[in-house]
């Protein structure tokens, strides 16, 4: 016993506890009132403990998110036969689930921590890659069946969606209907093939 090294096998509970009470933690109160007490007493860890293995507050976030301890889920796009309904439908759905407190508390998080760390950055591209990568799909449908310019660059405008929504998120502005419907109209004005129509 005196040979082993302390605390070995309860670090990686330890570190598991701090991580999920940091999720828990970023849930509740967003990255800008994260405390490292509550986290504390939360993982059942001295504040020290905390502080020892992640000397910042971006630190123990990064850790969190490249842990797999945050993800927010991939809403898949629905193919009805008809793009531009899909893709509002698609706009609805991240919209509603970004207006819950927690979810949008966990995106300002990643991104937070995304700017202070390149592996978070990376991870975090990998997250936003996958998003997009949905509705890419569904707009390439979309430009195969006629419904759109046969020139549409579908990546980018799957970008502008998902760059306009998480702006929305990170500037702490409403996702309501009205903008949802702006967006709609923005996006489909310019790429809908009127002649299929």
């Amino acid at each position: 016993m005196a040979g082993d090294r302390p605390g070995r096998k309860r670090s990686e509970v330890s570190r598991a506890a701090i991580l999920e009470a940091t999720r828990d933690e970023l849930t509740a109160e967003g990255y800008d009132r994260l405390s490292i007490d509550r986290i504390a007493t939360a993982a059942g860890v001295g504040k020290q403990t905390i502080y020892r293995w992640y000397p910042s507050k971006s630190e123990l976030v990064a850790d969190c998110i490249l842990a797999g301890y945050i993800v927010r889920p991939v809403i898949m796009t629905p193919d009805t036969g008809d793009v531009r309904r899909d893709i509002a439908t698609w706009i609805r759905s991240f919209a509603k689930e970004s207006r819950t407190p927690s979810a949008a508390s966990l995106t300002r998080a990643i991104t937070a921590a995304a700017a202070e760390d390149n592996a978070v950055a990376a991870h975090f591209q990998d997250q936003v890659t996958i998003t997009q990568e949905t509705l890419v799909t569904r707009l390439r449908a979309g430009v195969d069946a006629g419904q759109l310019h046969k020139d549409t660059g579908v990546s980018t405008v799957a970008e502008t969606v998902v760059g306009a929504l998480l702006y929305r998120i990170l500037t702490r502005q409403e996702l309501d209907d009205v903008f949802v419907d702006e967006l709609v109209e923005l996006i489909f004005s310019g790429i809908v093939n009127r002649e299929e129509r």
